[in-house]
């Protein structure tokens, strides 16, 4: 099953994502292609505001156990993080 997880920054927290980016990448590599899609949002100015990353995985606890050991997560910067079911229809506009 593929699952969207949608990590908000927590805004009084601006130093810990690039305190802990080697680490997160590092966790995030070691996924073994289970993710499909990653990268950081941002505000209209450019500034990292969240996560976000469609995630392969057999279930939605496996998704939250993915999430929980985000070295971001365990650092305290996501202030939220959505977790839902995603049905992949359309790659490339086709």
């Amino acid at each position: 099953m593929s699952f969207v997880l949608y990590c908000l920054d927590d805004p009084s927290k601006p130093g810990l994502r690039p305190a802990t980016r080697d680490e997160h990448l590092a966790y995030v590599a070691d996924t073994g292609g289970a993710i499909k899609v990653a990268g950081p949002m941002t505000d209209d100015e450019g500034t990292s505001i969240g996560s976000m990353f469609i995630y392969e995985c057999a279930d939605r606890a496996a998704a939250a156990a993915f999430a929980t050991g985000d070295p971001y997560a365990q650092a305290g910067l996501f202030s939220q993080v959505d977790i839902h079911p995603f049905n992949w229809l359309i790659t490339d506009g086709k």
